[in-house]
């Protein structure tokens, strides 16, 4: 049974990463390592974490020295990391108990190098205000104009990483679509799973929920990562936020 490591970039979640822990230290498939990347120079909730650690002897914790970021967050967590596989989790999202091992069976029995599933979104009070289909994507033009992968659905192959040098961006929001467009670059496949597998909660204060940021991070992916050009750039922006609006 091939080792995962499951990394969990850590700011200012104290009334929720309790239950993402327990989500992972409670799943079917056992054979993992469960990696909390500490982002945060406070360290009122440092102690509220390590007597978490307690709960399973395959939860460690990485503090950062200053606060670098969730996509920075992972890079470390990633470079520290044992397994033969990756898996992404928020602290703020939860996975359902058979969550690894439906998607690693899913990936041997096919011979996927990445995949994800369906998701359920839901808000503070664990309401289910949304959903996910998951779907096999292609190709990077399946993604361009509108992305659904959830990024604590992912788990991937971790030497196809490593090997191509990819790492998530410094950016305050959108990293993670960066990071999935690199991996598109370099000619692999996000296969879905579509079973709902995963609760992906969306609060309304956090990082990722701010309009502003999100349209310039948006921009950014477009025009530096992508290396098109301003209209281009804004064209391809205006497709995602689009296609975003439509689906709430």
């Amino acid at each position: 049974m091939d080792l995962v490591s499951v990394i969990i970039p850590y700011f200012k979640k104290r009334n929720f990463v309790k239950e993402a822990l327990i989500s992972v230290i409670n799943q079917s498939y056992k054979n993992l390592e469960v990696l909390i990347i500490y982002d945060d120079t406070n360290l009122n909730d440092f102690e509220f974490l390590q007597k978490l650690v307690k709960l399973d002897n395959r939860i460690k914790i990485i503090k950062n020295e200053k606060k670098l970021g969730a996509g920075v967050s992972r890079n470390i967590g990633i470079e520290r990391s044992n397994g033969n596989y990756i898996a992404f989790l928020d602290a703020d999202d939860t996975w359902s108990p058979d969550k690894l091992k439906s998607q690693i069976s899913f990936m041997k029995q096919n011979k996927y190098k990445i995949s994800h599933t369906s998701y359920y979104i839901i808000d503070d009070k664990k309401k289910i205000i949304g959903q996910r289909k998951a779907r096999n994507l292609l190709s990077i033009n399946d993604v361009l104009k509108s992305c659904d992968i959830g990024l604590s659905t992912v788990v991937l192959e971790k030497k196809i990483i490593v090997s191509n040098k990819i790492r998530f961006p410094k950016l305050v929001t959108k990293e993670d679509f960066v990071f999935w467009l690199m991996l598109f670059k370099k000619n692999y496949k996000f296969y879905g799973l579509d079973k709902y597998l995963t609760n992906w909660t969306d609060l309304k204060n956090s990082l990722s929920s701010s309009t502003v940021q999100k349209l310039v991070d948006g921009f950014r992916v477009y025009n530096r990562y992508m290396s098109f050009n301003v209209f281009k750039s804004l064209y391809y922006l205006l497709c995602l936020s689009l296609n975003y609006i439509k689906k709430k």
